[in-house]
């Protein structure tokens, strides 16, 4: 891999990840690296400016910070094919980050020296996961804003209509998802229900009235959906997991449908019964009774940097959820 150019993302509001970040790049620039630093939040994304800036994508994005930080990372590098290497530091979960001891040097962890090395001998492994993308039609033909609204290295494709690459990585009119695109109602002063409809490849399947529903990826089905009581899809499968937020039908479960499907969602009822669209826990838009969001598999995966030699997902699982012992003292069992 080429380290000629690097972006170190840290965790806003996190002093660590911006300490660490500042001893990073100093060592990435003693290397040889050009190394850009800035901070990514809900508040904070530094990807439009960072590309407007320097015209031309890195060779690696390098990720401070929890999941929510690579969350936002990966809707914007996914398109441009960046891949991402990501550690926990001042994150919680962290089920898609290295630990952070991979960046300091011990007697028997390697340092970031040998770290960097590494990577420029090509010593990794690289992870594709699915990615979801969601277009909004109002039924009026009027194209609709998606992720970003400043152009860079775009490129049209007169012949199939798609749509112009964005300075953030997105489309126009696309809105793009690593973990989920999930609907919850708009407004609190009236009751927090909402009724949509679901129809994959052209067939209507369901209408789901309860608190919302939830699309999402392998790597979302570990977050908000298996909270809402989804399944578990393992990254190396590519499928999409549909699954109501608390339904008031016994007979709405969670489904799983192939990852070519395209699923259409309708938000149903008076006109005020407005659903907001939200996508891996940022706001995405409003949708009013008549409007429909079509979800399916985005054009480009999210490429992930492994470290590690024989990675497991079920350690992280056992790891993270506390599987194999005690949910409040977190001790492993002896087998």
């Amino acid at each position: 891999m080429q380290l000629n150019r690097v972006w170190l993302i840290y965790r806003a509001g996190s002093q660590a990840a911006q300490r660490q970040a500042r001893r990073t790049a100093s060592e990435l620039r003693a290397s040889g690296s050009e190394v850009s630093v800035a901070m990514s939040g809900l508040e904070a994304n530094p990807f439009p400016g960072l590309l407007a800036e320097q015209g031309e994508p890195p060779d690696l994005v390098v990720v401070l910070g929890g999941d929510g930080t690579v969350l936002g990372a990966a809707r914007h590098m996914a398109p441009l094919q960046v891949p991402i290497l990501c550690f926990n530091v001042g994150g919680h979960l962290g089920f898609l980050t290295h630990d952070r001891k991979l960046l300091h040097s011990s007697s028997d962890q390697p340092g970031s020296d040998e770290l960097w090395q590494r990577l420029r001998e090509d010593r990794f492994a690289m992870e594709r996961r699915l990615m979801l993308q969601a277009l909004i039609d109002r039924g009026d033909g009027v194209p609709q804003p998606g992720d970003g609204h400043s152009e860079a290295n775009g490129v049209v494709d007169g012949a199939s209509g798609s749509a112009k690459a964005l300075g953030d990585g997105s489309q126009e009119g696309i809105h793009l998802a690593f973990n989920d695109f999930y609907f919850r109602p708009c407004l609190d002063e009236v009751s927090p229900t909402c009724l949509l409809e679901l129809e994959i490849d052209g067939e209507v399947v369901d209408q789901y009235r309860g608190d919302g529903l939830i699309i999402a990826t392998p790597t979302g089905s570990t977050g908000y959906a298996m909270a809402a009581g989804g399944p578990i899809l393992h990254p190396g499968i590519d499928a999409i997991v549909v699954n109501p937020i608390c339904p008031m039908s016994l007979s709405s479960r969670a489904v799983v449908v192939p990852p070519r499907s395209r699923l259409g969602v309708w938000p149903l009822g008076e006109s005020n019964r407005r659903v907001k669209l939200w996508k891996d826990g940022a706001a995405a838009t409003v949708l009013e009774p008549g409007d429909r969001c079509v979800i399916q598999q985005a054009r480009d995966h999210a490429l992930m940097v492994l470290l590690d030699q024989s990675p497991s997902y079920y350690r992280t699982l056992t790891r993270k959820l506390h599987w194999a012992g005690s949910l409040t003292a977190g001790e492993a069992s002896p087998n």
